[in-house]
């Protein structure tokens, strides 16, 4: 399996390379030469068996050249042998035809933890092959810092810095960036917003100098190892619904492109899905695109749903490459427009090929609020904002086919939401309960890429 960056001009990589290198050196995204197809039979055959299995199934094609099968299958299932739920991604029935996809039973209650648990080991294991050691950095606006914390944390291979917005995550959220206690992991407050924190990680990797030097590896979406392992549970969920013998849409909360981008890998990989719908906050610039073909960056506004409040979305640039026939040279174009006008127009043929794949919708803050009320009076089912919007978009775009929508988070990472629209505050789970008692440890920055790699050559020397 070969990997292409998005703007074809950066090295032909295997998979191991592609996962430690995360960005390519021209400032694209690696994606598959070519997706491997699954057969009918193949599909079918997923039906009932455990998580781990379909995850070795799915994801052996594409890394073959790092792994061998009996290795793959050892990683996977330490990966996810401490979940909270046997199923890893059950399926809850809200009503008939709709079903909620339960993604927050890992270690820090969110969908983050299928990619970056598996991810961690994978590092580690090729690392210790190699002898090598490597600086991870990830911007997150929530979850996909404590995940990357949670999987990466004492490990020797790996020194790992997170930026998240200061202020703009929940408070469930930042205790878990900030209270782990191992040494090699460090969370890193920045004064902006999400974009800020994914714009400095990009100016860090395109410093060649600096990259070169502290090994740079990246744990954010842009990694495509995370983006597959978060296709598996699009199988799961699909052929425990009957796939291949009938298509099944789904409805993703998103903000970066990245989970709803694995469903596009999924589907290319022979799974029947009718339809993805993409489910944005007031931060609508996805459904502005994907309705008006206008990708225009707007000011980031905050809501309760945080981990979506995102103008710039990294992983769209993967769907864009497949939008224009793999045209690199197109893509980079875009790209450019975008950082030096602050948006493009999709062309009339990629925006037919977005539209065939993706249908999308948004949610208000009193819509996504009204969600969780109603979520919780017609199913019992507690939401967490994220969830939220994609339950009430997803009411717009229900069908024949199964509708799945993906529930991203425990509603407990977000209480004040949740307490505010059902005047239930939920609980976090046992094993968390002193979360608030844990000392933390925060490093302030500001939003200036000297001061934040000044900041990661002084922690990885201390």
């Amino acid at each position: 399996m070969r990997y292409v960056s998005t703007r074809g001009r950066a090295p032909v990589l295997g998979f191991e390379d592609t996962m430690l290198t995360g960005l390519a050196r021209d400032g694209g995204l690696y994606v598959p030469e070519a997706v491997p197809v699954l057969s009918r039979a193949d599909v079918a055959a997923l039906a009932g068996l455990p998580y781990e299995e379909v995850a070795v199934r799915v994801m052996a094609p594409f890394v073959a050249d790092a792994f061998d099968e009996a290795t793959l299958a050892d990683l996977v299932r330490d990966a996810y042998v401490g979940f909270g739920h046997e199923a890893r991604a059950p399926l809850v029935q809200l009503a008939p035809n709709h079903f909620l996809l339960e993604l927050f039973h890992g270690p820090t209650l969110a969908f983050k933890d299928f990619a970056m648990q598996l991810i961690g080991r994978m590092f580690d294991h090729v690392l210790r092959r190699r002898g090598e050691r490597v600086t991870i950095v990830g911007a997150t606006s929530g979850d996909t810092g404590s995940a990357a914390i949670e999987a990466f944390g004492g490990l020797d291979a790996a020194d790992v810095f997170i930026l998240y917005p200061h202020g703009r995550v929940s408070d469930v959220q930042r205790r878990q960036m900030t209270t782990p206690d191992a040494a090699n992991v460090h969370a890193l407050a920045l004064t902006g917003h999400f974009d800020d924190c994914q714009a400095r990680v990009k100016d860090m990797f395109n410093d060649f100098a600096f990259r070169d030097r502290t090994r740079l590896a990246g744990v954010n979406s842009i990694n495509f190892a995370r983006v597959l392992a978060q296709v598996v549970y699009y199988f799961t969920a699909a052929t425990a619904l009957g796939a291949p013998h009938r298509s099944v849409s789904f409805a993703v909360p998103t903000g970066n492109f990245g989970d709803v981008f694995a469903g596009h890998i999924a589907k290319r990989m022979g799974l029947p899905i009718e339809t993805l719908v993409v489910a944005t906050n007031r931060n609508d610039i996805l459904h502005r695109c994907l309705t008006t073909g206008a990708y225009r960056v707007g000011e980031v506004e905050p809501t309760i749903s945080p981990s979506m409040d995102i103008q710039v979305s990294s992983n769209f640039e993967r769907a864009l490459h497949l939008a224009y026939g793999g045209d690199g040279a197109a893509v980079a174009q875009l790209m450019e427009e975008l950082r030096a006008e602050g948006g493009f127009t999709v062309s009339q043929g990629a925006a037919q090929a977005l539209t065939e794949t993706y249908a999308s919708g948004r949610a208000s803050e009193e819509e996504t609020h009204a969600a969780i009320r109603d979520a919780l009076h017609r199913t019992g089912e507690v939401l967490c904002p994220h969830s939220a919007v994609a339950y009430h978009v997803a009411q717009d775009h229900l069908g024949d086919a199964p509708m799945v929508t993906l529930a991203t988070a425990h509603p407990a990472k977000f209480p004040d939401a949740v307490e505010t629209a059902t005047g239930r505050r939920p609980a976090l789970p046992p094993r968390m309960a002193d979360l608030f008692d844990r000392p933390e440890r925060i490093t302030r920055v500001d939003n200036d890429l000297t001061a934040i790699e000044a900041v990661v050559d002084r922690e990885r020397a201390a």
